[in-house]
């Protein structure tokens, strides 16, 4: 493995107070809520529909969950799988599960059946915590993924006696919002069972620094589940660096957090349920994104730091304008996941009096690798500074040995403490992903004599839509099991409402008439809605290669054309 050092010209960029380095990390995930409940034991840690548990109460029910799992079967090491939405519940269970030494594998709750099986297929999980609207679905596994623990969760239950009484109203508003939130399960263990155990002995061993944590699935580039590795250095590393970036927020009871993006989502998960919990926070929890609910918590406590991404920011700004509400206070927003246009910085921070800057990250790097400075050197159209510790490489894409001049543009290697080991069983895709030691991002960027980064283009093919990412492939693969296609290329244009829209080009079957609508119905049977085209467009044939591979680049570029002219 090579010892070459690159220059790091950004740490010269970064804000006062922001060291270029940290001490190496030690214990696990698990310490982060036990320092703050010795510190803050009083403090709310979290919050949900106005309903606050404090750090004491946070740490006992960690304690008693983690002993409900362990008489339930699960040992260091086991998989066990959390199908989440945000809720106090997603939070004990992510603890307890890491308590064990045992590995947290967050899904998406809103992903359909096929999509959750074929991640169960990959990390063979036999223990699972699920949403109850998810449980009947993981009930229905074939006997080969069959679950052998399941513990189903109300969310409601979190809620205050005041809000789950309004639910149970027998009017049509409160029977919708019910099912929404909620649904009867049979066969499996409530919760609130777990939580009945005394707590767990302090004998049981606590896990690893280098032990594995988390299996973070990422979509990568071929529409097959890929699980990065995660360990407690990577996630606690990640922590302390994103500490280390915002000095002027203190630890302790003042400083308060949003969780307004999903935490099964690995930028959601580490601002929210790490870094938060390190810093001793009031993590507010949001169930799904609505400005109402937003606004109303803001006139009491404002955030001190809201990750976001940009179409969250507008339409919170957008509804704090329309209601006359403040949004005064809020200190550090910090966007991720798609570009952040200047257009929004100017009026949003001008509305907060605090900033918007934007970041940049991978699931495989737990996942945040850099971040504009929360100063006034911020650079509008780049992701900002690679974070303390983190080292980066610009090379040739051909040959990732060869380093490009400084300014080119080529392919961004980075290594740090937050970077991943590999992909979960998958030695072959890992190491197709290293060279030398460093972690191929796949993204094309510049870096300026400031150190500032700028994203140029993607290598991989990704579509990423309102945050999240959208495996060509695997559309592709749906679309073509519909009788009235041939062939399909899924690409992703611009919008300025979710990054990138997914589209399709389709070559119908022959002798038929596509019935556009017709394909999407099928599509949402197979696929989470933001995966299914918005829009498709009819084509005669599709670009390929000499070896018949669909040119998505050349597909992407004609419909640009079509749609913009340009």
């Amino acid at each position: 493995m090579t010892t070459y050092d690159p220059p790091r010209p950004w740490i010269r960029s970064y804000a006062e107070g922001v060291p270029a380095d940290l001490e190496p990390v030690s214990g696990s995930l698990v310490d982060i809520v036990t320092a703050s409940a010795r510190d803050y034991p009083d403090a709310p840690a979290l919050q949900f529909f106005g309903r606050t548990m404090s750090y004491r109460e946070l740490q006992d029910q960690i304690e008693r969950a983690a002993a409900g799992l362990r008489e339930r079967g699960v040992r260091s090491g086991d998989p066990v799988a959390i199908v989440l939405p945000n809720c106090p519940q997603h939070i004990v269970a992510f603890y307890a599960v890491l308590r064990l030494g045992a590995v947290v594998v967050e899904h998406n709750p809103l992903y359909t059946p096929r999509e959750l099986r074929k991640q169960f297929e990959d990390h063979g999980a036999v223990h699972a915590i699920v949403w109850s609207k998810v449980a009947a679905s993981v009930q229905a596994f074939p006997s080969d993924v069959a679950v052998r623990t399941l513990v189903s969760v109300d969310v409601t239950r979190a809620m205050p006696l005041r809000t789950r009484a309004a639910l149970r109203l027998p009017v049509a508003r409160a029977r919708k919002a019910r099912e929404a939130l909620t649904a009867r399960v049979s066969g499996a263990i409530p919760w609130e069972t777990l939580l009945r155990s005394d707590p767990l002995p302090a004998s049981v061993p606590a896990p690893g620094t280098d032990d594995l944590a988390i299996i973070q699935y990422t979509s990568g580039t071929t529409g097959t589940p890929k699980g990065a590795a995660l360990t407690h250095r990577n996630l606690i590393s990640n922590a302390a660096q994103a500490r280390a970036w915002v000095p002027s927020i203190r630890r302790g009871e003042g400083c308060v957090v949003y969780a307004v993006l999903p935490m099964f989502h690995a930028y959601g998960l580490t601002l929210c349920l790490t870094f938060a919990m390190s810093m001793g926070a009031r993590l507010v929890l949001f169930p799904r994104f609505d400005p109402d609910m937003v606004l109303a918590v803001t006139k009491k406590h404002p955030a001190t730091f809201l990750p976001l991404v940009p179409p969250i920011a507008d339409r919170l700004l957008t509804a704090a304008r329309e209601r006359g509400v403040s949004l005064e206070g809020t200190e550090v927003a910090i966007s991720g996941a798609m570009a952040l246009p200047h257009e929004l910085v100017v009026p949003f921070e001008a509305a907060t009096g605090g900033y918007l800057v934007e970041g940049y990250g991978l699931s495989e790097c737990s996942p945040v690798l850099m971040a504009n400075p929360v100063a006034e050197n911020r650079v509008p159209g780049t992701v900002g500074l690679p974070l303390p510790g983190t080292e980066c490489r610009v090379v040739d894409p051909d040959d990732p040995t060869r380093d490009v001049d400084a300014g080119e543009a080529g392919e961004l290697l980075v290594r740090g403490p937050q970077v991943f080991g590999g992909y979960y069983g998958k030695p072959e895709e890992t190491q197709h992903v290293f060279v030398d030691g460093w972690f191929r991002t796949g993204d094309i960027v510049t870096i300026d004599e400031s150190g500032f980064v700028r994203i140029v283009d993607r290598i991989k093919e990704l579509i990423i839509t309102g945050g999240f990412n959208v495996a060509p492939t695997e559309v592709e693969i749906a679309l073509r099991q519909h009788p009235q296609v041939e062939d399909a290329a899924v690409v992703g244009l611009p919008s300025v409402h979710s990054g990138e829209e997914v589209v399709a080009a389709i070559v119908p079957a022959p002798g038929v008439s596509l019935d556009e609508e017709s394909v999407r119905e099928f599509a949402r049977g197979i696929l989470t809605p933001y995966k299914v085209p918005r829009r498709i467009f009819v084509v005669d044939e599709l670009p390929k290669s000499l070896i018949g591979k669909v040119l998505r680049r050349q597909v992407r570029e004609s419909l640009l054309q079509l749609t913009t002219g340009r």
